[in-house]
């Protein structure tokens, strides 16, 4: 794999992992319009690489909530901690189950279905649109909350569907404060990406070269130092109400993409 190539998909990785513009949806309009040969699947290594490297950022950017979580959960007291904790594995609940049971079944369902990722970009830009002006509070994110917001991640399974933005969205039309809906929606989606990583290193499949030594390293950096932007900014631009942008980008490229696939 090439340098430049590497840097590249890291950057898109740690971009999309938090930007809420549907990274599966652009990989699908992408395949459509080159063809699938022109956008070669990567090494399940590198695709771990980079997961671990997005999952790693988030950590840094919520480091001190980690430290605080743990302190308190390992008071083994039924404090805020303990609960947060309780909640974060109930959403995840929806997408580990559907997720690992039905992975490949979806991406056989739905992988090249254009005028699908069209609609649910359309629906992901109505999503922000709506979170976007919804009032703040101060509110925070309840077990039923958790729960929902849980479904919202499962359905982000579908192309064109954002996860941060599904997450979000969900979260703050539920009347969180629109901080706390960010800091969850982020903090929830690092357990099940390590356990994607766990389930791709026991299944056996991963092959290491040594010649792709410096590839994973630079795409490893890369995915991480987006990862960090995004994630900060991401978190600055929901608590501004500044997702409307997103909100246009999603609709014109939903747009585009069921006018590609009409006529073709």
């Amino acid at each position: 794999m090439e340098i430049i190539d590497s840097i590249l998909l890291g950057i898109i990785q740690g971009l999309t992992e938090f930007l809420p513009v549907s990274s599966s949806g652009h990989l699908e309009l992408g395949k459509a319009i080159l063809g699938d040969d022109s956008v070669p699947e990567e090494s399940l290594l590198f695709t771990v690489v980079l997961h671990f490297a997005t999952a790693l950022s988030t950590m840094v950017i919520f480091r001190k909530d980690i430290y605080d979580i743990l302190k308190g959960l390992f008071a083994f007291k039924w404090n805020e901690d303990t609960q947060f904790v309780a909640k974060i594995a109930l959403s995840m609940l929806p997408a580990a189950i559907i997720g690992f049971t039905y992975e490949s079944e979806f991406a056989e369902m739905f992988g090249g279905n254009i005028k699908l990722v069209g609609f649910m970009l359309i629906v992901t830009a109505l999503l922000l649109y709506l979170a976007d002006k919804a009032k703040n509070t101060d509110k925070k994110v309840s077990f039923t909350n958790a729960l929902v917001i849980g479904f919202a991640q499962a359905i982000a399974m579908l192309p064109g569907i954002s996860r941060s933005g599904a997450t979000i969205s969900t979260s703050v039309l539920l009347g969180n404060d629109k901080t706390k809906a960010a800091r969850f929606s982020f903090l929830m989606v690092v357990p099940l990406i390590f356990g994607k990583i766990a389930k791709d290193i026991l299944s056996g499949e991963l092959t290491y070269d040594n010649s792709n030594f410096t590839s994973l390293t630079v795409g490893f950096i890369a995915a991480f130092i987006s990862g960090l932007i995004a994630c900060t900014w991401m978190i600055s631009l929901v608590k501004k109400s500044k997702l409307v942008y997103f909100s246009i980008y999603c609709l014109i490229v939903g747009l585009i993409a069921i006018y590609y696939a009409s006529i073709n």
